[in-house]
């Protein structure tokens, strides 16, 4: 596909070093990306994201069909210039929102017919229109539309869901090709079902998508269950192909899945933690809200590439998050896309050194020690 192209470096073991080529720039994988729900990463510049080691971030194309539209953001130049990002964009198909933000809606063959949770207007959304909106939006890279269950669910009501799923991806990618330069992803649905997540894959490959995401995960099961899906999906991928974890998650689960071979992620916990006054370091993470940070001179962490890490004490960033001040979400988010890409750039550099078990393991030791020792 013209603009875009994966190629994959090296491995070790399962994990996984690339690059995925786009019109916008190059994406370095193992890749995370943050989420700019509206346009924006919350609490973030877009030049402050790129800084800290973004190379490509997520959009919602749910909230951005309600508002300001796709048609809006088309006619202003798409929505790399809208939002001042120059660099590669993926967004999502609206599915997972549906799901989650709207339990007025109503599933057939067709596609999904929903009620706005802005205003209750009635939307309709098909697999052709969701691919137009993307395209309209000028994403990179655009997800297939999807039906995504909550889980714990039914087999009966995961495998409707995932067969419905398939025929919409060869709508879906369709609807897409006449599209330059940019690439269409399908995803894997079946819940927590092994036969239906491969027969998933299966299906998926043989309609010959660019890449291959895995989804209907971190929708409420144990992070056992979903690593147990990865076992199952990753083997049968494509090797020359990206594969994307979709809203998922932890730090640990990041490293987890990176071992079993999984190349992209995206997910709102570096951003909404920073929010709520939680920092995520190398020593795990950090709740500034205790009281034992308040007199504490020292900072978050003084070898962290990001400035606020290093440069704010622990008292002065416990007091911004007591007082509910603006620049304790800015500078905790900074803080933690900062360790999130921190955490990638440690991965790839394993990868590419052939020890990322070594790696691995030293992380995870970080993280059981926790944080720096008190003050005496």
């Amino acid at each position: 596909m013209p603009g875009f192209s994966f190629q994959l470096h090296k491995t070790d073991g399962k994990a996984r070093l690339g690059e995925i080529a786009t019109a916008h720039g190059v994406v370095r994988t193992p890749a995370f990306m943050p989420v700019g729900t509206q346009a924006a990463v919350k609490a973030m510049r877009p030049d402050e994201v790129r800084a800290l080691g973004t190379d490509i971030v997520l959009a919602n194309t749910y909230h951005l069909m309600l508002r300001p539209g796709a048609e809006r953001i088309g006619s202003v130049g798409g929505l790399h210039r809208f939002m001042n990002w120059p660099h590669p964009l993926l967004t999502d198909s609206g599915g997972f929102q549906v799901m989650s933000l709207s339990p007025l809606r109503k599933v057939n063959a067709n596609g999904v017919t929903f009620r706005s949770h802005l205003d209750g207007a009635m939307v309709a959304l098909t697999p052709e229109r969701a691919m137009e909106i993307q395209d309209l939006l000028g994403a990179d890279i655009a997800m297939q539309l999807d039906e995504c269950v909550k889980l714990p669910a039914s087999r009966a009501e995961v495998e409707r869901a995932m067969r419905l799923s398939l025929s919409w991806a060869e709508r879906s990618k369709r609807a897409f090709e006449h599209v330059v330069d940019r690439a269409p992803f399908g995803i894997v649905q079946g819940g927590t079902e092994p036969e239906l997540r491969l027969e998933s894959a299966r299906a998926l490959i043989d309609i010959s998508f660019p890449g291959y995401a895995i989804g209907g995960l971190a929708v409420g099961e144990s992070q056992e269950v979903m690593l147990a899906m990865l076992d199952v999906v990753t083997p049968v991928l494509p090797q020359n192909n990206p594969r994307y974890l979709m809203g998922v998650g932890t730090p640990e689960d990041l490293l987890e899945a990176v071992s079993r071979g999984i190349d992209m992620f995206d997910c709102v916990l570096p951003t909404r933690n920073g929010r709520h006054g939680v920092a995520f370091t190398r020593f795990g993470a950090i709740n500034l809200k205790n009281g034992r940070h308040a007199d504490d001179p020292r900072p978050l962490d003084p070898e962290s590439r990001c400035a606020a890490a290093r440069e704010y004490s622990r008292a002065y960033l416990h007091h911004l998050v007591k007082a509910n001040e603006i620049l304790a979400a800015m500078l905790l988010s900074a803080v933690n896309v900062s360790y999130y890409q921190e955490l990638m750039d440690g991965m790839r550099i394993a990868v590419a050194a052939g020890r990322f078990e070594d790696f691995r393991e030293e992380t995870r030791a970080l993280w059981a020690q926790g944080d720096l020792p008190t003050l005496t």
